[in-house]
């Protein structure tokens, strides 16, 4: 066989297998939804300048797709944000690159930078009575940045954490973890977005709030009584101070909610819900033909708390108002909205238009297209019914998950149970919905590998979506990457979505498991490069540093400049509480000094003019070498100092 013919017959094979675990994926995931969606699955009611991605892109370039090559010295075009599931940290990856920027520890411990072994770091983080962390885990799903005039403003970013209820904010001047907040009487916290907009006064045009949605029920409050009687179990929607952080206020639903969505003018948020049965097995929870996204009157809530109107659970403090059905029967009145939509639904994600949220069906190959301007109308009692706010419900394929947008009008979906993303234009799904025949909706789709989860667009959740790429975090790689043993990378998938028709540019690995991100131009994100050092108030300085005990208390104060510790020798006594405050005083950018101390379980970082502390318990004796763990000088290896622990 020539070479032409072998290249040839290779692809042949190639294709083939691909196609043969396409089938073979598709199948297993049907089947294991079989049960759930008999019946279901075809319900429909009739009614600096980056220039590109690195080697794997550059095959894509030499094929036509062009323009995606990031040279060496190069910076990306944007930050791509994303979550990291059960890794319990927030990713910054370069776009379109697919370079991994930085890893930001939040609910997890990292041994590098120090993230949970510093006090500062403990005290962000949450301890029990002696001091340890109250939780180790932490499961990150979602990403969200503040925003301003309905755009990105570089100040901050939220992450949930779904194990343990927690949301997270990071400094995006710094890209670090400064405040987390645990959600009284929630869990299962799922689903987050900062509101855009104040509800009332439009002068207020940056976030505020933080709006969160919980997926479990459980009693109210969840102390041990109401155990064994879970149809008085319930779940709550939370809104918290974007500023202090603080639980603001909390609504009662019906329904598991899943994600969150606000509109562009403060005055709706909104959750796409599953389980509006309320009941708490799998037959229950699938007894209803549809379910649906609940809105909520973000001004009429506040009116209420303001009033008194609300009550509170348990030991918190936070007020609470009742949105279920029952309560909101008055739409002049009510709270909240329930739009029907699909079975199932996974997810609700804004038009950057502003006038549409996009529910997608998971169960039900649909997309429901809901009017905001319609779901206000129900709120004056201007509309017949909830479901008179459906404007259009295109069949886009199996297993529809979530929708990014173009700003051009189109919209792009995960299909889980295709391998594919589809593109569809929201207007032709709104003629179709009309009446229209002729109306395509479907422009495109294109194949993905395999099962994808979250997409989202560059500025996509913004006034300034601009339609140049989108990603597709696929939740199985199998073939794509060379073999590492059972647990395989996640693929994320870059497509050009920039002409007429969508382009894989690269494929980008994943360390396990990625969720849901933004991507953000670059020229929006403004970061320090070195700390103000007084910033800190523990920070140490020629006139503070030294050795000082009170009692079997040590606070030992010291500076590093490249490639000294300015204590050379620090004695203490076994059974010492010892607090080593450690202060970079190099002003270089990218300097940064580190600080282990074998056998003590310490190992922390301390980047130019930053200043950190820890604590311990000097419980055994001898000599320890306090060394430098991070690459900061040609005599780098001979930055020490001597921890004597006398007996």
């Amino acid at each position: 066989m020539d070479r032409d013919s072998s290249n040839k017959a290779g692809k042949e094979l190639d294709t083939d297998v691909v196609n043969a675990r396409r089938g073979f994926l598709g199948k297993s995931a049907m089947l294991g939804l079989a049960g759930a969606t008999l019946g279901l699955a075809g319900c429909k009611e009739e009614g600096g300048a980056a220039k590109g991605s690195a080697s794997a892109s550059a095959a894509a370039a030499a094929k036509g797709g062009g323009g995606h090559e990031i040279a060496p010295g190069q910076l990306d075009d944007y930050y791509a944000f994303t979550s990291a599931g059960h890794g319990g940290e927030a990713r910054i990856i370069g776009l379109p690159s697919g370079r991994t920027l930085k890893r930001i520890p939040v609910f997890n411990i990292d041994c590098m930078v120090g993230w949970g072994i510093t006090n500062e770091s403990k005290k962000i983080i949450g301890t029990k009575a002696d001091g340890s962390l109250e939780y180790k885990t932490g499961d990150t799903h979602h990403v969200h940045g503040s925003y301003k005039d309905g755009t990105y403003d570089g100040r901050f970013l939220w992450v949930n954490d779904k194990i343990h209820s927690r949301l997270a904010r990071i400094r995006m001047d710094t890209m670090e973890c400064d405040k987390i907040t645990k959600l009284p009487n929630v869990m299962g916290f799922h689903g987050i977005f900062p509101d855009k907009c104040d509800p009332v006064d439009p002068k207020i045009n940056y976030t505020t709030r933080v709006f969160c949605g919980a997926e479990f029920h459980i009693p109210l409050p969840n102390d041990g009584h109401d155990v064994n009687d879970p149809d008085k179990w319930g779940c709550l929607f939370s809104c918290v101070d974007a500023d202090s952080m603080e639980v603001k206020w909390q609504c009662r639903v019906d329904g598991n909610m899943d994600l969150v969505a606000t509109s562009y003018d403060g005055k709706l948020a909104a959750s796409n819900q599953y389980n509006t049965e309320n009941a708490h097995d799998l037959t229950g929870m699938m007894s209803a033909e549809r379910d649906a996204c609940v809105f909520f009157n973000v001004a009429r809530i506040e009116a209420l708390v303001k009033a008194g109107k609300f009550v509170t659970i348990g030991s918190s403090k936070v007020p609470v108002v009742d949105g279920r059905k029952a309560a909101n029967g008055d739409p002049k009145s009510a709270v909240t909205c329930y739009v029907p939509v699909g079975k199932n639904p996974h997810g609700v994600n804004a038009s950057p238009d502003g006038k549409y949220f996009v529910c997608s069906g998971k169960l039900s190959p649909t997309a429901t297209v809901i009017d905001l301007s319609l779901v206000l109308k129900w709120f004056d009692g201007q509309l017949k019914t909830e479901r008179d706010a459906v404007v259009a419900e295109p069949e886009i394929g199996l297993g529809p998950l979530h929708t990014a947008f173009d700003g051009r009008g189109n919209a792009y979906t995960s299909l889980f149970l295709d391998s594919q993303c589809v593109k569809w234009n929201v207007d032709a799904a709104i003629a179709q919905f009309k009446g229209d025949k002729n109306a395509k909706v479907i422009v495109e789709k294109m194949d993905v590998h395999y099962q994808p989860g979250h997409n989202y667009a560059s500025m996509g959740e913004t006034k300034e979506a601009d339609g140049k790429y989108l990603n597709s975090g696929n939740k199985f790689s199998k073939d794509r990457f060379l073999p590492v043993g059972p647990l395989h990378p996640e693929t994320e998938q870059l497509i050009d979505i920039s002409g007429s028709t969508m382009k894989l540019v690269a494929d980008h690995t994943a360390y396990s498991e990625p969720h849901d991100g933004i991507i953000v131009r670059r020229d929006v994100v403004k970061t320090r490069q070195i700390y103000n050092m007084d910033d800190f108030p523990l920070a140490v300085k020629p006139e503070n540093a030294g050795i000082t005990r009170q009692g079997n208390k040590v606070t030992v104060r010291m500076m590093s400049v490249a490639p000294n510790y300015s204590l050379p020798e620090i004695k203490v006594k076994k059974g010492d509480e010892v607090t080593l405050i450690l202060t970079n005083h190099d002003k270089v950018e990218d300097l940064t000094h580190g600080c282990a101390i074998p056998t003590y379980d310490i190992c922390f970082i301390v980047n130019p003019q930053e200043t950190k502390s820890v604590t311990f318990k000097a419980d055994h004796a001898g000599a320890f070498w306090i060394y430098c763990t991070h690459f900061c000088h040609a005599l780098h290896l001979e930055m020490r100092s001597r921890l004597l622990v006398e007996a």
